[in-house]
């Protein structure tokens, strides 16, 4: 299985899809992060896909690159402790990452399986949280995400949209796992449920955003090829 070493970084793929990797400037990183806190930052791809006809939604080509390919040209370089929660071809998302995690069962349990599983695994005191289907994050929402980052008053975020919760966009404290490993234990499946429980802070953002767009469906897809 390949593997990018905390000291590696994923640049791109070549028309050949061979994946081109450069040494992470950990004083560029730095640079580029406005926040002083160091984060993780767990990618979820461990759904079954039954919208896209049962595809990796991970894998799925857009513009010649993968999703996951243009979530890691964002994040890679603001983090070097990218998480992907994936249920099936590891090798295939390990050169994007950090680490590959996979939940504990294989039915597929949803993701607050695989938030569990990072919040576990994080090495970082905050764990920023996006679904594989949204490829058009930028930059500029990653850093005011992590600007929510606070030592002093450790509360979860968690991006609405216009009224809507976006509870896919969320950024943890890993302090809480416990409180999360309680949830589950006594049945509960909603992250958003649990983050409300915990005062949640809200990021706010337009209801329009394109970059909140989550690509369930190839009518989806097509629409969004073709802007």
């Amino acid at each position: 299985m390949l593997s990018i070493k905390s000291s590696m970084a994923f640049i791109g793929l070549d028309g050949e899809n061979n994946i081109f990797l450069r040494p992470v400037d950990e004083q560029a990183v730095n640079d580029m992060n406005p926040i002083s806190a160091p984060f993780s930052v767990l990618v979820l791809a461990g759904g079954q896909g039954s919208r896209m006809g049962g595809q990796d939604k991970g894998l799925v080509l857009l513009h010649g690159k993968p999703f996951i390919a243009h979530l890691a040209e964002i994040v890679r370089p603001l983090t070097d402790d990218l998480l992907i929660s994936c249920n099936r071809n590891q090798p295939m998302y390990a050169p994007y990452c950090n680490k590959t995690l996979c939940d504990d069962t294989q039915d597929f349990p949803g993701p607050l399986a695989g938030i569990l599983k990072g919040l576990q695994t994080a090495r970082h005191q905050w764990l920023m949280v996006f679904p594989c289907d949204a490829p058009c994050i930028d930059l500029a929402l990653v850093q005011h995400m992590a600007t929510f980052i606070s030592d002093t008053n450790p509360r979860p975020a968690m991006v609405r949209q216009g009224t809507q919760w976006q509870p896919m966009f969320s950024l943890i404290p890993t302090a809480l796992l416990p409180a999360f490993e309680a949830a589950w234990q006594s049945g509960e499946r909603s992250l958003m449920t649990i983050l409300k429980q915990h005062d949640v802070i809200a990021i706010d953002c337009d209801e329009n955003d394109p970059r909140l767009q989550n690509v369930n469906t190839p009518q989806q897809l097509h629409i969004l090829h073709h802007n």
